[in-house]
């Protein structure tokens, strides 16, 4: 009976972790979206469609998503071919560098780039290169949001076919090769041909990040009067408050039932990714004379696509004022002194988001083991399905979980009251949103541990809670510490989720560096976004120095 307690009760308690995280945030909002006085109605949710303004709005969420997509796959493909593949100089330094924009947030990218290319460019100023004075930004609109997402979402295509191509069996490869191939024609007839569910994968999770994208379309379209489904809800519920929470809460549903299709076909794609022939490692393609030219244009193009736009956001946040010219005499810290030291609500931010990012963080690392352990006692079906429930807040749109948040926490609950207004609404949707982040590395390393080990401990007489403190824990708390490094690295900076959950006082910094750049104060909102880059290479780091002790596949550029 005890050892059956044993098992029961760890998986209970993950059974319960998981439906709080994931399923009752989630169940209210489909309740509130379709269940009326009478039961359920899909009238209200079929007149919110037929409006013009939501047509509009799901057709540009669709056409963006899908042509930044696209432009996603033609950046990300190529580097997957050629860090994979080939004996590439510098393979695995611009695999670190392309993920870089994944890690950054939207607005920040969003930011760095209008930086870039605007009239008042301190950049191209300096070398007298900026667009006319008082000419438009040529990213507002359609096409810059088209091109940030393929930007954006190109790591999303290098992880997704590199993970592809690493799974290849080395079999076929080497079977063509011996069969006089040229390595251009195993690439076109064996290799791409295998690929494909891969390659269908990667495009719906490039698509499904777009449809849930707020920081580029509000930077970009926004102003432009462009209008995504996200920033639709946005905007009314940033005008309207509380009021609007049923009208905006089916619009969440229409952005869920899209993510949901393309998350989907990502599922059909891998699905259909079984090998007959047993893997091995990648087959290396040697680029001869062209290694080191193959290795120059992909630096180069990690230089127009990340390292330039960055450069712009540096120097912008080093002159007084937006369109100054830098140089000798212009060049001041006194944006960094602003934000860091003298603006109350940007020092405010900056602490908001350190606290409840730590929190989160702590409180999802100190979770993972215990939640991963009890997921373990579970059949393997029912393992599976709660994994896929975990995965579903962060597989979804932000903004989606926002109102779920939102919808949840208005009214007061028993014990706790109302989280409305306060920053525990926003350390909760946290919680829920990057949950998977931390239970992925652990899950992977508590695999990973003999069970021999523990059968050992057991023979020699040491209980349940000796084998774990003494065997378990160490052995999964580098994936612990990698996972917490990863949930407060997106939750720093993020926007989707806080942008519809702050409040006077609790802003964070994804939120206060959309106000400045709204109110003209695009230096010091520079100056915000380039601290938060430095915070996010600087854990990357950390991560890439712990890589050797974690599951492989925890850090996708090793």
């Amino acid at each position: 009976m005890t050892k059956l307690a044993g098992r029961v009760t760890p998986a209970l308690l993950a059974i319960l972790v998981v439906a709080i995280l994931a399923a009752l945030p989630l169940g209210r909002l489909v309740v509130t979206a379709l269940v009326g006085p009478s039961g359920i109605d899909f009238a209200p949710l079929l007149a919110r469609l037929m409006r013009s303004a939501t047509q509009k709005a799901i057709f540009n969420t669709l056409d963006t998503s899908l042509f930044g997509a696209l432009l996603a796959l033609a950046i990300g493909a190529p580097f997957a071919f050629l860090v994979a593949l080939t004996d590439m100089p510098l393979r695995r330094a611009q695999g670190f560098l392309l993920l870089l924009p994944l890690m950054i947030a939207p607005q920040v990218t969003a930011l760095a780039y209008m930086q870039l290319l605007g009239p008042s460019s301190a950049l191209l100023g300096t070398f007298g290169l900026a667009p006319a004075p008082g000419t438009a930004n040529p990213l507002l609109g359609r096409g810059g949001i088209i091109l940030l997402y393929g930007v954006q979402h190109a790591p999303i295509v290098f992880i997704t076919l590199r993970a592809g191509l690493t799974a290849l069996p080395r079999d076929y490869v080497e079977a063509a090769r011996a069969a006089g191939a040229k390595p251009w024609r195993v690439l076109l007839d064996v290799i791409v041909p295998l690929l494909r569910p891969y390659f269908l994968a990667a495009l719906a999770l490039a698509f499904v990040s777009g449809v849930g994208n707020l920081g580029i379309p509000a930077l970009l379209g926004m102003p432009a009067n462009y209008f995504t489904l996200a920033t639709l809800i946005y905007q009314q519920l940033a005008g309207n408050g509380p009021s609007v929470l049923p009208q905006v809460a089916m619009l969440s549903l229409v952005i869920a039932a899209i993510a949901i299709a393309g998350i989907a076909l990502q599922s059909l794609g891998q699905s259909k990714t079984g090998f007959a022939i047993a893997r091995g490692m990648p087959a290396r393609f040697a680029l001869k004379t062209w290694r080191w030219p193959a290795a120059i244009a992909g630096l180069a193009l990690i230089s127009i696509i990340l390292i330039l736009p960055l450069l712009a956001l540096v120097t912008t946040s080093l002159v007084p004022a937006y369109g100054v010219r830098l140089s000798l005499y212009t060049v001041t810290l006194d944006n960094y002194a602003e934000v860091l030291l003298r603006q109350a609500s940007t020092t405010r931010a900056f602490f908001n988001s350190f606290y409840l990012s730590g929190l989160a963080a702590l409180i999802l690392a100190l979770s993972a083991v215990p939640v991963a352990l009890g997921l373990r006692h579970l059949p393997p079906r029912a393992r599976s399905g709660l994994h896929g429930l975990v995965d579903l807040p962060y597989a979804l749109p932000g903004i989606v979980l926002a109102i779920a948040c939102i919808l949840l926490f208005l009214r007061p609950l028993p014990l706790i009251g109302s989280l409305y207004n306060t920053p525990w609404i926003i350390l909760v949707a946290y919680l829920m949103r990057f949950a998977a982040l931390a239970l992925r590395p652990v899950d992977a390393a508590l695999g990973q541990i003999p069970p021999q080990m523990s059968e050992a401990a057991a023979a020699a007489g040491a209980g349940s809670w000796r084998r774990l403190l003494t065997i378990t824990l160490p052995l999964a708390a580098p994936a612990a510490v990698a996972g917490a490094l990863l949930v407060f690295m997106s939750a720093f900076n993020e926007l989707t989720v806080s942008a519809l959950l702050w409040s006077n006082r609790n802003e964070t910094l994804g939120v206060i560096l959309f106000s400045l750049d709204e109110a003209g104060l695009s230096a010091q909102a520079s100056a915000i976004a380039v601290v938060t880059v430095l915070v996010v290479v600087i854990l990357l780091l950390i991560l890439n120095r712990l890589g050797s002790r974690l599951p492989a596949g925890v850090l996708p550029w090793r």
